[in-house]
């Protein structure tokens, strides 16, 4: 792709075609962006502790890089900012833009707020860069890229009718490699129980470097055994943008979590098995911050990671954030720093 260093960015062509891509999340960060979860709804009779988790994260990243809230933006909106925020590309001169995309609640499960839908606008107006405007649903923890053109999504997610039922996977295809520089794709089938946003890859599947991929796995005894194992089958066979193996590391499963919840509008309560998963890590400048649920499986999960990637791992107990059905990963968005 052919990039002007100096040359205006045109809206009105594709951010590929002037040199954009979705760089790798363990790239240089400007900032990460959270929400504070605030909505007792999704967190029944446990709002107080998901707070204090966090709070405590919030402290931890400060330590390594700026944090900004939407509550800087005026606007009190749900956690999950990954999902309704925008997507940030960058190309080789170091220019930083970004892709708002519809959510629509993961295929209508959910209530979407204006507030939600409004972020992506209120932060372009903040940091003043650039911005496409898209009509087709896209969330953020359902895509995760290598910084160099490859991208991991599940089909059980963009896939689904419930969200862009007329274009199909050739027309998504085309909107990841129009939006955000991806020239070649790896389609898994699915996702974990209790998630749902119909499986987002980064429950399962995430990039540790450019050529290796850490993939959850586990035993046979486990209720996503089957889904994760036919996973690591098409990883197997996958290959990168120069058409090589990666290296697959596997990523352990903690043991099944589940909570009691009340009825609500959305549907009837009962006891219900929780997406935990140390797979919805986020990577800020140099730490990789990994969701903990105080079991055995924690310290295993962390020291791979730290092994994979040489940045160094922190522990960040989730069991009371995970209640609301999403982790670090959901609850952050990650803005990279432009060339100076």
């Amino acid at each position: 792709m052919k990039v002007d260093p100096i040359g205006p960015i045109d809206l009105q062509q594709s951010a590929a075609s002037q040199g954009f891509l979705m760089p790798a999340q363990w790239a240089p960060l400007e900032s990460v962006w959270l929400a504070r979860p605030r909505d007792e709804e999704t967190w029944p009779g446990c709002l107080e502790a998901a707070q204090a988790e966090w709070d405590a994260w919030r402290a931890s990243m400060e330590t390594v890089a700026r944090v900004r809230t939407t509550d800087e933006l005026g606007i009190a909106t749900s956690a999950w900012i990954r999902e309704f925020g925008p997507i940030f590309v960058k190309n080789k001169a170091g220019q930083v833009a970004a892709h708002s995309f519809v959510f629509n609640g993961w295929g209508g499960k959910r209530q979407v707020s204006s507030l939600d839908n409004s972020v992506s606008d209120a932060l372009q107006k903040d940091l003043g860069i650039p911005m496409w405007r898209h009509q087709c649903v896209l969330q953020g923890c359902s895509i995760d890229s290598n910084g160099a053109g490859t991208l991991l999504t599940t089909r059980q997610c963009l896939e689904n009718k419930n969200r862009n039922s007329e274009s199909g996977a050739a027309g998504i295809e085309q909107v990841l490699r129009d939006a955000l520089g991806i020239t070649n794709i790896i389609w898994l089938p699915g996702g974990i129980e209790g998630d749902v946003t119909d499986c987002h890859v980064d429950n399962v599947t995430r990039f540790v470097r450019r050529d290796a991929i850490a993939a959850v796995r586990t035993t046979q005894e486990h209720p996503d055994y089957a889904m994760l194992e036919a996973n690591w089958k098409v990883l197997q066979e996958a290959r990168d943008e120069q058409r090589q193996k990666f290296e697959l590391l596997e990523l352990p499963a903690p043991k099944p979590m589940h909570y009691e919840f009340p009825s609500d509008r959305f549907g009837p309560g009962g006891r219900r098995i929780l997406p935990a998963s140390h797979a919805n890590f986020i990577f800020a400048n140099g730490v990789i911050f990994v969701p903990a649920f105080g079991g055995a499986s924690d310290e295993v999960a962390c020291r791979m990671l730290e092994n994979a990637t040489g940045f160094r791992a922190q522990p960040i107990m989730v069991k009371a954030l995970i209640i609301g059905l999403g982790s670090l990963h959901c609850f952050s968005c990650q803005q990279p720093q432009a060339k100076q």
